[in-house]
Parts: C-alpha cells; structure tokens; sequence
C-alpha cells in the first residue's frame, strides 16, 4: 500500500524542461521548469532529507486477525477484507497479510514481512493488484535484504517485469503504517521514516508523520479517544518540486488509532496505489450465516 502513489517525475513532451543540475559522481542530471533555477535544486538536494530512524517497538506485534471493509469517501461499500498477522515462537519474523475482494471483481492483497527487535524493521513487501478497480493489472516485490524491487505488469494481454537495484533505507515502512501508528509518540511534533515508490524506476521518498486533533469514537455505550495521525509524502529533491506544477503531487493521508495501553488501527483514509481514488478502510464486524451473493 502507499509505495505506488509517487508518479515517476520525468521530463515529457511538449513541456519546456531544461536540464538544470548534473550530480557529477552519480552521473544523474536533474530536468526542471525555466522558472527553477540550479541554485534552487541545489539547496533542495541538500536540505530536503532529513535524518529518518526506525521507529522504536512500544507495544510488540502478535497473532491478529481483524475484518475490514472498504469505502469510498461517500460511504458506499465497495470491498470487504481481512487482515492478518502470524507469529511464531522460533521465527523472529512477522508476516503481515491484508487483503480486499471488491464488488466489482478486483483483488487486492499485500503481504509484508518485518521483525520487531527494539526498532521495526521491514523485511519484504508484496503487494498484488489486479482488476477493473485498479489501472492495471500488477504485482511488486520489494526486498530489503537484497535491495531488490520488482514490478511485473500485465496491460493489455502484454506482460512487462523489470527488476531495479537501489539502496533500501533502514527505516522503510513499505506495508508497516498500520503497525508503525500504534507505535509513534503524539507527543512528537513529526515523525519521519521513509518508503520505497515502487515503479519501474523506483525511488525512495519521506513520509512526515504529524498529530492531529483527536476525536472521539464509541461502541454502544462506551466511548474512546483515536489519534488522527496526517502522513505527508514528500518527494526528494527537485522532482518533489516539479509535482505539484504537473499535477502528480500525491494526496496526503488519514489514519486514526485508538489511544490506550492496547492501542489498535481505527481508521485510514488515503488511496492504494497508483491512480486508485481515495477511499477509506473501516473496521467491520462478522456475521451468522452464509454470505449473500454479490455481498
């Protein structure tokens, strides 16, 4: 989830791109608008990132399954999930499991890989797309062991995989927001850790993590606080620049956890992938008896 919302940022037909900066050692050349110039890009290269760390383990992951449905951001139901997490006792590593089956036929499903020790750290990331919900039919891997990520696409009956080499940061949350939100201090004006943009010419891009006002939510009865966390996708140097001026500026996000000594996902607002809408993930509740059809 998240890592296919960055657009590859290139230079395109018909718009008055020049080649504005060159990183000698890398051999990357930087292409802008006129109006930015390489004093500009430079700065932004040099100030943009700033030092991410992993987020510290406050309360240790277990054995979790939870029903979800999927909305879009006018209530109507358009898939039901599940989410689960395995643990064992031997294997240091966690498996994180999210899948949806739209109305419509389409199928999500992302399964993330992590350990828990002191900090959490992202082990391998796949997330499989395929159907009329999405633009494209499409699977992706990202390894963070071997620095791998892999994208393999079918459109139009035409298969296409391409595998890219880059350096994973440490603190790569690729499939860990849900995890990550239980874990952050409120108290932190921002958190920031990074993400693997996952595409045929992948990058790794910044998500700002800042509090926002909490509200208050209950079941019957009984009443809660949930934290409203806002995560911000920053996009590194001068392509995070040139976004907003070609409309490929990705939305921010929305996610709510319950605040206690057992805090859990509440509530995420945000898109899936690549050109998905924004839609929303609640919390669901199962019921007696044999599904309806079409339900």
């Amino acid at each position: 989830m998240y890592s296919e919302l960055v657009a590859r940022l290139t230079p395109e037909p018909g718009y008055p791109w020049i080649p504005c900066l060159t990183w000698k050692r890398s051999k990357i050349r930087f292409y802008c608008p006129p109006s930015l110039s390489s004093l500009h890009v430079a700065i932004l290269l040099l100030t943009t990132l700033a030092a991410a760390e992993p987020v510290p383990v406050r309360h240790v992951e277990g054995v979790t399954f939870g029903f979800l449905v999927l909305k879009n951001v006018n209530g109507e139901i358009l898939a039901h999930g599940e989410l689960k997490q395995v643990v064992t006792p031997d294997d240091p590593v966690v498996m994180s499991d999210l899948q949806f089956r739209f109305k419509d036929g389409s199928f999500y499903r992302e399964i993330t890989k992590f350990t828990q020790k002191r900090v959490f750290r992202l082990v391998s990331d796949q997330v499989i797309e395929k159907g009329p919900s999405f633009k494209h039919d499409s699977e992706s891997w990202v390894d963070t062991g071997t620095g791998n990520v892999t994208v393999k696409t079918t459109e139009h009956g035409k298969e296409k995989s391409v595998t890219k080499h880059i350096d994973i940061p440490n603190d790569a949350a690729n499939g860990l927001l849900f995890i990550l939100a239980k874990n952050l201090d409120p108290s932190a004006s921002e958190t920031v850790v990074s993400m693997v943009a996952v595409s045929d010419k992948p990058r790794v891009v910044k998500l700002q993590i800042t509090p926002a006002q909490e509200k208050t939510v209950h079941e019957g009865p009984l009443s809660y606080k949930a934290q409203h966390y806002v995560v911000h996708i920053r996009i590194p140097g001068a392509a995070g620049v040139v976004a907003p001026l070609v409309g490929k500026k990705p939305p921010d996000l929305q996610l709510w956890t319950l605040k206690s000594e057992s805090p859990t996902f509440i509530e995420f607002e945000g898109p899936l992938g690549e050109d998905t809408p924004v839609w929303r993930i609640e919390l669901a509740a199962p019921e007696t008896g044999t599904p309806p059809t079409g339900k």
